[in-house]
């Protein structure tokens, strides 16, 4: 009989303290969430990212003023440690506005909104002229064959599926012709390449983005069209096939760079040399202000180290904010940091990216280890209380994606996705497209799982 007393004194003691424990957690987590909801930090500096810098393609002089003005920032906020980390990136010029025209004797004239693709050579000073071929797939160019396309503009018109509910993956599914359109075009002779935008929205904002060469094949520039201009080639074509589409760009190429990654930490007290990592890109496209696409995962990973400083969470570990330039080329500054990582032997808890907008987040992809992932998605409860009640596998993100190799567990923060391709890559991603609230819920739910991968482990 005693020794059920006192086994049930033991059961009570550890339900209590568990209580205690899950208790206080929620207790933390709540303030870090007031404390967000509270503040206009993170809105403000993505303000100054936008409206003061604007566009940050790596290698331009925005991209240096970004890298400054970061590093200025996290040392204004008294982080431990703030550092830029050196790498080398492309340097790709735009150039004068696009110009692009249609003539043709039944249709009549018409100016096109274009933008160039990103990397893509430009036309020369008198533009490159020419009869268009529309299609579909790429691979619908080896059906029309050389005695065809060749001197002729190749128009891929692929629409996204607007019937997927993630725009991501209506995304992906016509990246292809973005990619790899103007090395299938240069096979077969053509000229020249048009894309329809890779967006789900009807609008006449050109959507740029990363294309490819190789240098087997004559590169040939390559442009994209508003998919309300799409459009309308489409419906010109159809009545005059031999209609001529006239297109300009002063896009060029100068010798790479020096640029960096910028770093700022806040130095655990028991762990210093075990880091947790949240990040995301300070480049950007050229033709917009970068808010959606990165200028939010920029000031959420900068916010989640502010909140846990002004909260006195005393972290054990080390968390560390990095800002990762030259994702939308080549990727250069994350390759140099999992360089470093590797090369330092560092050890890394997780590594956590936001890139996929300032909405609303409800959850996280993770890429671990069946154990890691069972207690990741056992902190879904200090979270449901906030909307966020999904955890799924996924790669993580672009940069935090070359830490796999390392073992690093990955997680990338997912939010609403319904508008994030009207804006990404375009002149639309601008920063009144960016609610404040929205932006600091994403900044809070990263923070809470710093704290909690901070204070449990994985």
């Amino acid at each position: 009989m005693k020794y059920i007393k006192y086994s049930f004194i033991i059961f009570l003691l550890i339900y209590i303290n568990s209580s205690f424990a899950q208790q206080s957690d929620s207790s933390v987590i709540k303030s870090i969430y007031d404390e967000a909801l509270k503040s206009y930090n993170s809105y403000n500096e993505l303000r100054y990212l936008c409206k003061n810098i604007g566009g940050r393609i790596c290698g331009s002089k925005q991209s240096e003023t970004a890298i400054e003005w970061a590093k200025k920032e996290m040392t204004d906020l008294g982080f431990d440690k703030v550092y830029l980390q050196e790498t080398k990136v492309r340097h790709w010029i735009r150039g004068d506005k696009e110009i692009a025209n249609v003539k043709s004797k039944i249709s009549g004239n018409h100016n096109l909104t274009i933008c160039a693709l990103g990397t893509s050579v430009g036309t020369g000073e008198n533009g490159i002229k020419g009869n268009i071929i529309e299609v579909k797939h790429l691979e619908d160019l080896e059906k029309i064959g050389s005695e065809e396309i060749k001197g002729k503009i190749i128009f891929y018109n692929r629409a996204a599926d607007q019937t997927l509910i993630n725009t991501f993956a209506a995304y992906g599914g016509v990246a292809d012709q973005r990619v790899f359109g103007a090395i299938q075009a240069a096979k077969f002779g053509a000229v020249g390449v048009v894309i329809r935008s890779l967006t789900v929205a009807n609008d006449d904002f050109p959507h740029t983005g990363i294309m490819r060469y190789v240098d087997s094949l004559t590169k040939i520039p390559a442009c994209a069209v508003s998919t309300m201009g799409a459009d309308s080639l489409s419906d010109w074509l159809k009545n005059d096939p031999q209609l001529e589409f006239y297109f300009k760009m002063n896009c060029k190429e100068e010798p790479e760079v020096k640029s960096f990654n910028v770093i700022g930490e806040l130095t655990g007290t028991e762990f210093p040399d075990e880091i947790i990592l949240v990040g995301g890109h300070l480049d950007s496209w050229d033709i917009g202000e970068g808010a959606h696409d990165d200028g939010t995962g920029v000031v959420h990973s900068i916010e989640t180290l502010r909140l846990l400083k002004i909260l006195n969470i005393i972290p054990k570990h080390t968390i560390r904010c990095v800002l990762f330039i030259d994702e939308e080329i080549a990727q250069r500054g994350a390759r140099t940091y999992a360089e470093s990582v590797t090369a330092k032997n560092e050890k890394h808890l997780i590594a956590i990216e936001s890139d996929e907008g300032g909405f609303n987040p409800f959850g996280f992809e993770f890429n671990g280890t069946e154990e890691q992932t069972k207690t990741f998605k056992e902190w879904k409860k200090y979270l449901l209380p906030y909307g966020i009640y999904d955890i799924r596998p996924g790669y993580g993100g672009v940069d935090v994606s070359f830490l796999k190799d390392a073992g690093i567990p990955l997680a990338g923060l997912n939010v609403s996705f319904q508008r994030y391709m009207d804006y990404h890559h375009s002149p639309n991603d601008i920063f009144e497209h960016v609610n404040r609230r929205e932006l600091q819920m994403g900044a809070a739910t990263i923070a809470s799982i710093v704290y909690l991968v901070d204070k449990y482990g994985l």
